[in-house]
């Protein structure tokens, strides 16, 4: 095999040129022995080759006809440790016990039932409380261009691993950012649909949490996710994300968002896509969108339903910095939370403003680059004590918090060889005006190959 990927993958197998059973096979041997990155927790064994065999008969029988209604056959998928699976353990990243039934999430079953093969459990941060890959039950997630160097999170096991061709994509979660930060720090497509367009079960009652594919390409981000989209009973929001009406990416209005503090090489790298931007017609006007206290109301909401779930006497065994959360969620008043919910109807009004102006927005997906492995956050935010944990990646949590569909996609790399994403927000429900955009960038800007990825070869050569 010379490519990974979805496509790539698919179109192997359609030709004939490895079988599902090969390529799964030296996917699980590369993520038992090549992942220098502690991208997974977990990885898959005879059930995994099982679901490929079922794909080969199936590929055998119908031929290119296999795929038509199985539209991920034989691809290798696989899972943030956050999400339930039914044949491999969920610890969350916590050395708390998991007492939720070990069967798979809604969206994994639909993977499955789309052909995909689950190959592993990816790593994430406890809960996925932060915006880094740490946890106490795993090594940090190191980054596939620097190992000196975060892979970001908290679904960092899984954007190392799309990145390095151990899996063909991704299942991530994303609450304040945690797809698109390690998306745009490994240099792989993370993709945050509207909230409720895939089910997310069981839900968090603070209504941040989103679930979305990570993949090489915004192709294969789209088909995951129109996989993994639709209604469940489970989920009172599912559904409420599939609103698109007919739209086309020519000439858009395109609102471009810098952030204070966004670092000289982000910068340089993102106007290269603003200037791609300008160059396919459309018209990108820079925009300022104003809410105040809306990081004071994020860290009430995320802390207020971390105390809710949490016990005190589980408080010895939690990570540190979630514990820092938790404890300060524990001195919020209802008060509180409901002056926080205040601040996100004002986001969502002036988001609403901004919308009406813009058919899209643009920005770099994280104004800094990515900081030391191990920590939570860069060095002025990486004590969790003082709350600033995501403080330093202001263009994802709002989006959240707004229920927006948001897509990073590689904009290019530093000159120190570090990938910079970019990010583009819709509104709420034009996920496929987000997609469409996103397809016309990445052919102009490319997608960068870390160093030394190797795509895991089969071990049986046709």
């Amino acid at each position: 095999m010379s490519a990974h990927g979805v496509s790539p993958t698919r179109e192997l197998l359609r030709r004939g040129e490895v079988s599902a059973v090969e390529h799964t096979a030296a996917v699980l041997s590369a993520a038992r022995e090549r992942d220098t990155l502690d991208a997974y927790v977990a990885v898959a064994g005879e059930e995994a080759l099982r679901a490929a065999r079922r794909a080969d008969a199936r590929i055998r029988e119908l031929g290119a006809d296999a795929w038509r209604t199985m539209p991920l056959l034989g691809t290798t998928v696989s899972v943030k440790d956050l999400l339930q699976t039914r044949h491999l353990p969920t610890r969350r990243g916590s050395l708390l016990p998991n007492d939720r039934p070990r069967e798979d999430a809604p969206a994994v079953a639909r993977l499955r039932a789309a052909g995909a093969v689950v190959v592993g459990k990816t790593a994430t941060s406890e809960y996925g409380w932060s915006a880094s890959t740490l946890s106490r039950v795993a090594p940090p997630t190191r980054n596939p261009y620097d190992p000196r160097l975060t892979a970001g999170g908290s679904s960092g096991g899984a954007a190392a691993a799309v990145a390095t061709g151990l899996c063909d994509a991704a299942l991530g979660t994303d609450g304040s950012g945690s797809i698109r930060i390690p998306a745009a720090f490994c240099g792989v497509v993370g993709f945050k649909p509207s909230l409720g367009r895939i089910p997310y079960v069981p839900n968090s009652a603070d209504r941040l949490a989103h679930q979305g594919p990570l993949a090489r390409t915004v192709t294969d981000a789209a088909l995951l996710a129109q996989v993994m989209a639709g209604p469940h009973p489970a989920d009172p929001d599912s559904g409420l994300g599939s609103l698109d009406a007919p739209r086309t990416a020519r000439a858009l209005r395109i609102g471009w968002i810098e952030y204070d503090g966004t670092a000289g090489e982000v910068r340089r790298v993102t106007e290269q896509a603003r200037l791609a931007l300008t160059d396919q017609g459309h018209l990108v006007e820079d925009v300022e969108v104003r809410c105040t206290h809306l990081y004071p109301a994020l860290v009430d909401l995320l802390a207020a339903s971390e105390a809710a779930g949490a016990r005190p006497e589980d408080d010895e065994r939690a990570d540190p910095g979630r514990l820092a959360v938790i404890r300060h969620g524990r001195t919020l008043k209802g008060a509180d939370v409901i002056r926080a919910e205040e601040v996100r109807q004002n986001l969502r009004a002036t988001l609403r403003t901004v919308m009406d102006r813009y058919d899209i927005l643009a920005m770099a997906t994280v104004p800094i680059e990515p900081f030391a492995a191990g920590a939570v956050g860069p060095p002025w935010a990486a004590d969790a004590q003082d709350l600033q944990w995501l403080a330093w990646a202001p263009a994802s949590y709002p989006f959240n918090m707004t229920g927006q569909p948001a897509l990073s996609l590689p904009a290019g790399l530093t000159r120190a060889g570090l990938p910079v994403g970019i990010q583009l927000v819709g509104p709420v429900g034009a996920d496929d005006l987000v997609v469409q955009l996103a397809k016309r960038l990445e052919a102009d800007l490319g997608t960068p190959v870390p160093p030394g990825a190797r795509v895991p070869q089969p071990a049986i050569a046709r």
